[in-house]
């Protein structure tokens, strides 16, 4: 068993998962062997209910290595997931990992370090796509394509600078005590909704390609479809919202879900052909 010391974690990594048997073990893996930052890290998944033998991978694990520790997420969202971790978190660094997603050794120690040099208020890397087969190749090359995403710098592999919005992200702990947690009645796009509600605070946030990462899509296409269903009705909920308002009370104007339904189902269309 890996053992530390009873001293607080400076950064604590934060991991959402629900019914992952088939990543999970390789993704804390590479987690756990990451370079460590100054003042070390904890690593806390927070559990959506699985049923699929994710748990009792993680409970091996967490006796394997006390730097790892399980949370409960009956919500078995991703937002109140991110939220239950982080609300058991530690450290004053926060950094977002997801288990579909393979990491350069030093991402951790990057964002730390990028963080504190660009003075953000949340810092990551560009988003992007690896995949595997055949299927997976296509979903990636389009993924990346600006006919796919439309330009967006957080797509861009070479962009380093301001944005609006990055993937998966690291904070100061404190951002969350001034302008709240993730809206949980998000249930795809969270992300998004925080970031937004951070820049118009006044934050900053900072993408930078030297934190590396790269992220693993779904090779099922009926569960890609669904994915991008989900995508396409939240991202419309996020230009109608009203900041400042629960998300009960945003704007519901139909039209823009639609649009961007049929946007995400055109490049459906365009990946599988």
């Amino acid at each position: 068993m890996i053992d530390n010391d009873n001293t607080t974690p400076a950064v604590s990594i934060v991991v959402p998962c629900r019914n992952e048997r088939a990543h999970i073990e390789e993704v804390l893996q590479s987690i756990l062997a990451q370079e460590v930052p100054p003042g070390g890290f904890e690593v806390i998944v927070a559990d959506g209910s699985s049923n699929d033998g994710t748990r009792e991978i993680l409970m091996r694990m967490a006796e394997e290595d006390s730097r790892l520790s399980i949370v409960d997420n009956p919500g078995a969202i991703v937002s109140t997931g991110l939220n239950t971790a982080i609300r058991a978190a530690r450290g004053e660094i926060i950094i977002r990992m997801d288990a579909h997603t393979n990491y350069a050794t030093d991402y951790v120690s990057q964002c730390v370090q990028l963080l504190s040099e660009t003075a953000a208020d949340n810092v990551g890397g560009p988003w992007i796509v690896r995949g595997n087969g055949r299927i997976g190749q296509a979903i990636a090359a389009a993924f990346q394509s600006s006919f796919a995403n439309g330009g967006a710098r957080g797509h861009d592999p070479t962009y380093c600078g301001p944005i609006d919005t990055v993937y998966l992200g690291c904070w100061r702990r404190e951002i969350f005590d001034r302008i709240g947690f993730f809206d949980e009645e998000f249930v795809r796009n969270q992300d998004d909704e925080f970031n937004l509600r951070l820049t118009r605070s006044g934050g900053k946030i900072w993408q930078s390609v030297k934190i590396k990462s790269w992220y693993q899509p779904r090779e099922n296409l009926g569960h890609l479809f669904a994915q991008y269903m989900q995508y396409g009705y939240w991202k419309a909920r996020i230009l109608n919202m009203d900041i400042g308002k629960p998300a009960s009370f945003k704007s519901t104007n139909c039209r823009p879900r639609f649009a961007m339904f049929f946007r995400h189902l055109f490049c459906l269309c365009y990946w599988s052909s």
